[in-house]
């Protein structure tokens, strides 16, 4: 029975980053004899074990051959022979390869530390192309590992366009494509994910509705870019940067503009009430994916208002008033500061613009202290029922005057 550290841990030590969880297999065990050492079981489809001190996992080492379609149609052998190469011969890429035994020494049989030096993200083997999450997972990898100068092997990206042809995505579940996305939103370099997806024909199988964006043209003197895929990418990036690891803000720049997909040909460039027209798919994608509550809220305020917020210095004060209440602000007045990044990211998130003011932003938010700083209770003397609500509805527009000068 030998122990190995595996996968992340081992791949983040070499690129010189804080590792994060650490997994470890182990080969020669079985699963009696795990218990029998006080491990914990939890691993539903295979035998994986939490330690009994540190609630570190150890998973027995084991091979998987394909049975049935999708991510779950797997046979799995956990037996005692099963070797280390064979089980790391199961990974999806070299660089997730690499294993370190317990006096620190490597052992690497498909090369992965040599992509890491090499910045390139490349399969293990055939096998590969039986696992479509496989294929979220090469480019969530990217979103991550993008602004380290990484880039998909040619013969990974070929096999993830043939399994996008095959239509095995489609045999994805909801949850574990939204859990890919978040974790692709939250990382440095999301426009990578879109990228990699789009390369290998896949976006348009897991999110259409930002597939459909690519080649819708803008008016160039607000959008340098022009193509409006590609103001998605920057959006998503400059989200990043504004708002490191926030996924919630991550997913409302994705979505903000869906409804440019669908103006009609003879309008382009222009896109007069695209941010209505966004939230039918806007509604559709979050229905698919089965997006969280908070997600949808955010999301669809910033697809709703986000013009609302770039124009705000010609908004009067009971707009900016009934701006806040239709986000639910004054009950959720993080959604709003939240909402005013994703403004900002937008306005940004444009070629040759990433380093414009937007004063807007902070504005809005400001307007927001001004306004939750009035209570009810400071006004209701002499006041009852509807009355209160009116006299506070009043008070607060004049607040919101006051600091933004309206």
């Amino acid at each position: 029975m030998k122990t190995y550290l595996v996968g992340g841990a081992v791949r983040d030590r070499l690129l010189g980053r804080t590792p994060g969880d650490r997994d470890y297999v182990v080969v020669g065990a079985t699963a009696q004899a795990m218990l029998e050492a006080g491990y914990k079981p939890v691993g539903r489809d295979f035998p994986v074990f939490l330690h009994p001190d540190t609630g570190e996992e150890y998973a027995l080492a084991r091979t998987e051959r394909k049975s049935g379609r999708g991510y779950r149609g797997f046979v799995v052998d956990a037996d005692p022979s099963v070797s280390l190469e064979e089980d790391l011969g199961r990974r999806d890429f070299t660089i997730n390869a690499i294993a370190q035994d317990e006096d620190g020494a490597l052992v690497d049989p498909y090369g992965g530390a040599r992509d890491l030096e090499a910045r390139v993200l490349r399969h293990v083997g055939p096998a590969f192309v039986e696992d479509p999450l496989r294929v979220l997972r090469a480019a969530r990898f990217m979103a991550r590992f993008a602004a380290l100068g990484f880039s998909v092997a040619p013969e990974t990206t070929a096999l993830m366009r043939h399994m996008a042809e095959s239509g095995e995505l489609a045999e994805l579940v909801p949850e574990r494509v939204w859990q890919e996305l978040r974790r692709a939103l939250a990382s440095e370099r999301p426009s990578a994910f879109l990228r990699t997806l789009r390369e290998a024909g896949a976006l348009g199988a897991v999110l259409p509705e930002v597939d459909a964006l690519y080649g819708v043209p803008q008016p160039a003197q607000y959008h340098p870019e022009v193509d409006s895929g590609l103001h998605t990418e920057l959006v998503c990036d400059m989200a990043a940067r504004l708002a490191p690891g926030d996924d919630l803000i991550g997913y409302a720049a994705l979505t903000h503009d869906l409804g440019k997909a669908l103006t009609p040909s003879e309008a382009l460039p222009k896109h007069h009430g695209h941010e209505r027209a966004g939230l039918e798919p806007l509604r559709a994608l979050n229905e698919r994916l089965k997006v969280p509550t908070e997600y949808r809220q955010l999301a669809e305020a910033a697809c709703r208002e986000h013009l609302n917020v770039h124009r705000y210095d010609e908004l009067r004060a009971a707009t900016v008033y009934e701006l806040i209440a239709r986000c639910d602000g004054f009950r959720q007045p993080e959604r709003v500061r939240r909402l005013s990044l994703v403004c900002e990211a937008d306005k940004r998130g444009r070629t040759g613009l990433s380093e414009v003011a937007y004063p807007q932003g902070q504005r809005l938010r400001d307007a927001l202290d001004a306004a939750l700083a009035v209570r009810a209770s400071d006004i209701a003397a002499g006041r009852s029922g509807p009355e209160v609500g009116e006299a506070l509805r009043r008070a607060r527009i004049a607040a919101i005057a006051t600091v933004n000068g309206k």
